[in-house]
């Protein structure tokens, strides 16, 4: 048996091209682009995909297989004929064509030197000669050249975890390769060095994959709710997530409690501000990980690390002093500000949930800079003046909407009111002195000296609090739920069958009610609240009331149960717990939902199933590739 070590993927595609087929040491499956349907052009020399309107009725483009097709001649001269202009010479043109498809067939004939490793040398001996030939070139990273003898003994594994980025990507989850690799070295060897893994036998890398496929998910799904981490872009490195997946392998891939979860957490946001892995990072990863693989509980051992290496882990006000937005505190600031409910000071847009175009988060400059260097005495030559205008101090979180349109170059004292007005605590969650005398350009930087306070002793008390032990909490009630506002475990619904906007019966809306209920119960469980409108203000159940056969609370109750029977199944309405409670003359329903233990399919009219989940703080309809993949991942794993 001969392996190709270097120059495979040129090899392939010349193998593709002249001999139409996929060679023998490839399956189908692996050539994800298939380069045999390029075109050639006669005239000019040019290479392209296939394109109608280009191609089509054009003989001067072949197929770049039949140029090497023994069984398929190529008539130049026809061809010239064909296109040669009216009054032209097809002759010329016929030798320009043959010239060009000649020097694309002596490609054939070129010699390509030709190093063989000996016969009785292994893979991982193939491996190191590769690497050595590589070094006089482009050196191969020690990722990659780990990455390398993994799928020297595991073929597909390059694709596979490709498969995974790509899937971890659309739930805003950024990875790369090198990230994957270390976490599979670590699954396996307990180790934070890529080279430890080179001699790994093919069956121990795919036990270690089948854990890693399942923790990389689950991590996904528990920091957006218990660390408020919605992306790796909250976090400077993915490193710091490195510990985390090599700790839950070796506990049945999950957080074996509460405890657990909030200590991991806590070292999370520890190793991000003080930059654990900012120099030295093999050298730390390996040993963070080797304190992780001794210790049922390393969480402390690791904080205790992190203060061997900065001193300290509280944050105080002067570590904020002339830091920027690249810093790890400006990141920690936007953890905290989601923990606190935050959202758009003029709009009411949550800042917990990805958006998009006008609602996409932006950072904001509570002081204008154009308004600091203009009337604040601040010199935009001046690196230091620089820095102090550009603080995470004067930063803020707001959707580009609000930030560009509306409030643009005003300072607070043009508009803090104005948000005040709108949504009462609304700068409090962002941490904002509310001393309005503060607010005047002139006392810039005493507004600093106070919000970096306010900055410091809240990250503080964030962090100690994952060390207190969980109280029984009391049940939330309807102030409570309008007050956190709408999110992935909680949905608020005008009406059940009244449209407002139309005044009448819009049996529709019932239909709409029902697929929150199974984007619930498919998901981690939440509450449905009815007569509540989006913004928060109470419309109640009265109108819906007065269009039912038995117009009370217990009637309306009947109604929901009897939808999600229709709808559902009966054996699903289990899972919901109707409630009711009254404020400001008005009722509102409040259904409890628990997670389901099975799919949950919403039968539609047509006979149709559909599969909802919860996205954020909205339904959302899956295809049937995600429903499959989904049910997988949560139900079959």
């Amino acid at each position: 048996m001969e392996v190709i070590l270097d120059g495979q993927q040129r090899l392939t595609t010349l193998y593709l091209f002249t001999q139409n087929e996929i060679p023998p040491y490839y399956v189908e499956r692996d050539i994800k682009y298939d380069p045999r349907h390029l075109y050639f052009n006669l005239e000019t020399g040019e290479f392209l995909y296939f394109q109608p309107i280009l191609m089509k009725n054009n003989p001067i483009w072949v197929e770049v297989i039949n140029c090497f097709n023994p069984d398929n001649q190529i008539n130049v001269f026809e061809i010239a004929k064909q296109s040669s202009p009216e009054g032209g010479d097809p002759f010329e043109l016929a030798q320009k064509y043959n010239d060009n498809l000649t020097k694309l067939r002596n490609i054939l004939d070129r010699e390509y030197p030709v190093q063989y490793v000996p016969p009785d040398a292994s893979i991982d001996d193939a491996i190191d000669v590769f690497d050595r030939v590589n070094s006089l070139g482009t050196k191969l990273t020690d990722a990659e050249l780990a990455l390398t003898h993994i799928t020297g003994k595991w073929p597909r594994a390059r694709r596979v975890l490709k498969d995974k980025i790509k899937e971890l990507e659309e739930l805003y989850f950024y990875f790369d390769l090198g990230f994957l690799v270390r976490c599979l070295v670590g699954i396996v060897k307990g180790r934070g060095l890529f080279e430890t893994i080179h001699k790994t036998p093919e069956n121990e890398l795919k036990d270690g994959w089948d854990k890693l496929e399942k923790i990389l998910p689950y991590l996904v799904a528990i920091l957006p709710k218990h660390a408020f981490i919605n992306s790796t872009e909250d976090l400077n490195s993915t490193n710091t997530l490195f510990p985390l997946v090599v700790y839950l392998s070796r506990n049945g891939n999950q957080f074996p409690n509460e405890k657990s979860l909030k200590n991991a957490i806590r070292w999370l946001y520890a190793a991000h501000i003080w930059g654990r892995y900012t120099g030295q990072t093999d050298q730390r990863l390996d040993f963070d990980v080797s304190i992780v693989d001794k210790n049922s509980e390393p969480w402390k051992d690791l904080i205790d690390a992190i203060i061997d290496q900065r001193g300290r882990i509280e944050v105080k006000p002067s570590d904020l002093e002339g830091r920027i937005i690249q810093h790890p505190l400006y990141r920690m600031l936007y953890i905290l500000v989601k923990s606190n409910g935050a959202v758009d000071w003029l709009n009411g847009i949550p800042l917990d949930t990805k958006q998009t175009g006008l609602y996409s988060i932006h950072n904001h400059h509570i002081f204008p800079s154009s308004r600091l260097y203009k009337e604040g005495c601040y010199d935009s030559e001046n690196q230091l003046h620089n820095k102090i205008v550009n603080e995470i101090a004067n930063r803020a979180f707001l959707t580009a909407d609000t930030n560009i349109k509306e409030i643009s170059d005003k300072i607070p004292k043009e508009y803090f009111t104005e948000v005040k007005r709108k949504f009462p605590g609304a700068l409090e969650k962002q941490l904002i002195p509310t001393d309005k005398n503060l607010w005047e350009i002139d006392r810039y930087e005493d507004f600093l000296r106070k919000r970096r306070e306010m900055i410091a002793e809240k990250i503080n008390d964030f962090m100690n609090q994952l060390l207190q032990e969980s109280e029984v909490s009391r049940p939330m009630t309807l102030d409570d739920f309008i007050n956190t506002g709408e999110r992935s475990t909680i949905e608020f619904k005008s009406s059940l069958r009244w449209d407002i906007r139309n005044d009448r019966v819009n049996k529709e809306l019932e239909k709409i009610i029902v697929k929150a209920v199974a984007g619930f119960m498919n998901s981690e469980g939440g509450t449905l609240l009815i007569g509540v409108m989006d913004e928060g203000q109470l419309f109640g159940i009265e109108s819906d009331l007065k269009t039912l056969k038995k117009g009370n609370k217990d009637g309306f109750q009947q109604a929901i149960i009897s939808l999600i029977s229709d709808y559902l199944g009966t054996e699903f309405t289990k899972y919901t717990h109707i409630d009711f409670e009254e404020k400001e003359e008005k009722t509102v329903c409040k259904i409890k939902i628990e997670r389901a233990p099975q799919p949950v399919f919403f039968r539609g009219s047509d006979g149709l199933k559909e599969f909802y989940i919860r996205a954020g703080n909205t339904t959302r309809l899956l295809d049937s590739r995600e429903t499959h993949e989904y049910i997988q991942m949560h139900w079959e794993a």
